[in-house]
């Protein structure tokens, strides 16, 4: 088994948060993504759209998507469940991993791809003006994010999941995006603290 990771781009990053919470250990195949390697023989045969991570098992079968391989070793390993617990606790964090990414981790990465000057010969055509109008949709976000931490600990619940993770990583990619959490997100604020000082949070 291995898992050819691109480095600090954020659904790479996202699996390896996942298994470090796990306690998993995976051989990683590093694809300078800087030097568009994804998108060579060795990502593009694996996977023909060209993206990471990519998780080849034993036998050879190719899992790709973050969100996907995490599921694949929640299955493996339920412990500590990441994917919530029981019908009700699966289903909320389903629902808020969805909205995580869709609302926030989604618009972010469309304001980087659109406005960042690195990311000209990837994102082709680049409208800058896309980029602009996601800025917004993200910080809507964070106001509704606020308000529900402002009564529990975590994004779904009482317990970290995938749906922290996300988050995690949807907000440290906010930097190089040219996107602030608004200052009176106080309880985004908190959370976000809490959770990048737990020890995955630097995988």
């Amino acid at each position: 088994m291995k898992l050819f990771d691109g480095g600090r781009a954020p659904n790479p990053r996202r699996v390896r948060v996942f298994l470090a919470e796990k306690g998993i250990a995976v051989p990683l195949v590093p694809v300078d993504m800087g030097a568009l390697e994804h998108k060579q023989p060795p990502i593009s045969s694996r996977n023909p759209l060209r993206r990471l991570p990519v998780l080849e098992l034993d036998d050879g079968t190719i899992l790709t998507e973050s969100v996907a391989i995490c599921r694949y070793f929640e299955e493996l390993h339920p412990e500590p469940a990441l994917f919530g617990n029981g019908a009700l606790g699966k289903a909320q964090v389903e629902m808020w991993q969805r909205r995580m990414e869709f609302n926030l981790l989604s618009s972010v990465t469309q304001a980087f791809r659109h406005i960042h000057p690195a990311m000209k010969e990837w994102e082709i055509p680049q409208i800058p003006e896309w980029g602009e109008a996601n800025k917004p949709k993200a910080v809507e976000f964070l106001m509704l994010l606020d308000a529900e931490l402002g009564s529990r600990e975590f994004v779904a619940g009482d317990s970290y999941s995938i749906a922290d993770i996300t988050g995690l990583i949807a907000i440290d990619f906010m930097k190089p995006a040219r996107i602030k959490v608004p200052e009176e997100c106080t309880n985004v604020s908190r959370w976000h603290q809490a959770i990048s000082s737990r020890p995955s949070a630097a995988a």
